[in-house]
């Protein structure tokens, strides 16, 4: 089969090599899973670089959700054991961690759902609590990650703030259905905000870059409003001031989704079939800006590591044989 393979630590259009491979074997209560289409995430990027918090030998092949399709013919959702990743034409996955592909989407929006709308699941309704009529903000709202919390914020009745970088994001942002859009080129986000509201803030904050986007957010979070510190793509990893926190009332959440696949997996599968009714009945639906050919999947990582892409980047490997994807 073919697979793109990391050999050496750095950036991924320099380090990914697509090549000739064995088919993986499963393992005890693993199976083999034919790709149909690999979504591109930011820990992609990282893991190439080696500043993912998981490590796997080199060499290793990245992708971390896939929609695959199992040797009997199911359509499932998964994430790759590595170092078998989701970018080449099989891999291999966990059996007890399948969930099924939701009918109501293809292939790549399927592969879009699992880690990026599982994340803004747990993150605005298990940690932060979001509730019908609060105002949530949404840092990076045109990205892979903010565009599914946009879509779950709306779903749950909130007012959404997207803040994005650039005109054409910001277009994408009201296309996802942002009450209102900021543009951190062009405005100043706090002022922004603080005039939205009316002063009082966002009750909660939606924090997948870190840095500056943190630093605004603590400026703007409502009396009893919560940050969910998703991840930092901003590269910067932020220092809290926790006097601040205690003299305004609000809450520092922390969200590191991978930890309910060990710790309570039925919380997974719950999340997985309310991401599911919601897709069927067309309040979320990833958006999945590119779709690439196998070939073209080094250059999709190092753009979503450059922080270009709009949505969703999807990898769809060449049908085996010509069969239908």
């Amino acid at each position: 089969m073919q697979a793109w393979q990391v050999h050496e630590i750095g950036e991924p259009g320099e380090v990914m090599r697509l090549a000739e491979a064995a088919r993986p074997t499963p393992g005890d209560g693993q199976v083999l899973l034919r790709v149909r289409a690999a979504n591109v995430n930011f820990p992609d990027a990282l893991m190439c670089r080696g500043q993912y918090q998981v490590r796997p030998p080199l060499p290793f092949t990245p992708g971390l959700e896939v929609c695959g399709e199992t040797e009997d013919g199911r359509r499932v959702l998964a994430t790759p054991v590595l170092p078998h990743g989701g970018f080449a034409e099989y891999a291999v996955a966990d059996a007890a961690a399948l969930l099924p592909a939701p009918d109501a989407l293809d292939d790549a929006e399927a592969a879009a759902l699992h880690i990026g709308y599982q994340t803004g699941w747990f993150g605005l309704h298990r940690r932060a609590g979001l509730e019908a009529g609060e105002t949530l903000l949404v840092h990076a709202a045109a990205g892979g990650v903010g565009s599914a919390a946009v879509q779950l914020g709306k779903a749950a009745g909130a007012t959404v703030i997207g803040v994005v970088g650039g005109p054409a994001k910001a277009a994408v942002a009201r296309e996802l259905g942002c009450d209102l859009v900021i543009d951190r080129h062009e405005q100043d986000v706090v002022a922004a905000v603080k005039e939205a509201t009316g002063g009082r803030g966002a009750d909660v904050i939606y924090d997948p870059v870190g840095g500056q986007a943190y630093a605004q957010s603590a400026k703007v979070v409502a009396f009893e409003g919560r940050i969910v510190v998703v991840g930092f793509a901003g590269g910067t990893i932020p220092s809290p001031a926790l006097n601040h926190a205690l003299v305004k009332n609000y809450s520092i959440l922390g969200l590191h989704w991978g930890l309910y696949n060990t710790k309570d997996p039925k919380l997974v599968r719950h999340c997985h079939e309310r991401l599911t009714e919601l897709a069927a009945r067309g309040a979320i639906k990833p958006l999945v800006s590119e779709r690439v050919p196998l070939a073209g999947a080094a250059a999709a990582v190092q753009r979503v590591a450059d922080g270009v892409t709009t949505g969703r980047v999807t990898v769809l490997p060449a049908p085996e044989n010509g069969a239908a994807a």
